[in-house]
């Protein structure tokens, strides 16, 4: 049977599990369309003995009840539908800026879990990871604001990034506070964005500072050698 007509007869018609690129949660997903550009494989002696190629799934999540596109590669030489593993195309997946520390990668993971569930929950665990990020450079224990002028008057951070974080902070407040006003999912990508100008100022730029010297150190090294 080709890969094709196997996988329209899967039992529950569902997906290996793959984790949502909306909402981050991991489960199997509702296969809702399929296409394939499989072909024929042959034997040594030309005998056609089944067909391999690229799938592509849409996939709905059980959880946030969005629509993810996946591919992946099949041939009939598989053993089991285990050993099929899916890339998701869409959504886009954001890269995480480079360099940070693993508890700082580790709160944008989690934040990046909920951005598509709750927009308020997203916005409050942003601004907490700026607290960490205060804390992470020496700033004085108290409130955001606080740390933000205290590593501002170190010039730990310029004077136009403490702007920035103050616009996150506000942005978290909303979020915390139900009196405010309510955040929508049109913040997300400004929300994120302030939060990464100040991760890759933090931690990206010193990274790849240290990156190019170590790979100049190493190219002068052959050089002289």
């Amino acid at each position: 049977m080709s890969a094709h007509l196997k996988f329209n007869l899967m039992p529950n018609n569902l997906s290996s599990t793959i984790t949502c690129g909306h909402c981050g949660n991991i489960a199997p997903m509702e296969i809702i369309g399929t296409a394939n550009s499989s072909t024929p494989y042959y034997d040594h002696d030309g005998y056609e003995i089944g067909y391999s190629g690229d799938f592509y799934s849409i996939l709905k999540c059980p959880s946030c009840k969005k629509n993810n596109i996946a591919t992946y590669f099949w041939h009939d030489g598989l053993d089991t539908d285990d050993e099929v593993v899916y890339k998701v195309l869409y959504p886009n997946q954001i890269d995480t800026p480079q360099g940070l520390p693993s508890h700082i990668a580790s709160s944008i993971n989690a934040a990046e879990k909920i951005k598509n569930i709750d927009v308020n929950a997203y916005a409050i665990l942003l601004r907490r990871i700026l607290e960490q990020v205060c804390l992470d450079n020496g700033a004085k224990s108290g409130t955001l604001a606080a740390m933000l002028k205290d590593l501002a008057d170190r010039h730990e951070i310029p004077n136009k990034l403490v702007d920035v974080a103050k616009g996150l902070k506000d942005f978290g407040n909303i979020g915390a506070h139900a009196g405010i006003g309510e955040l929508s999912e049109k913040e997300i990508p400004i929300v994120r964005a302030l939060t990464f100008a100040i991760l890759e100022y933090m931690y990206t730029a010193p990274h790849l500072a240290t990156l190019a010297e170590s790979m100049l150190a190493s190219i002068k090294k052959k050089t002289k050698s």
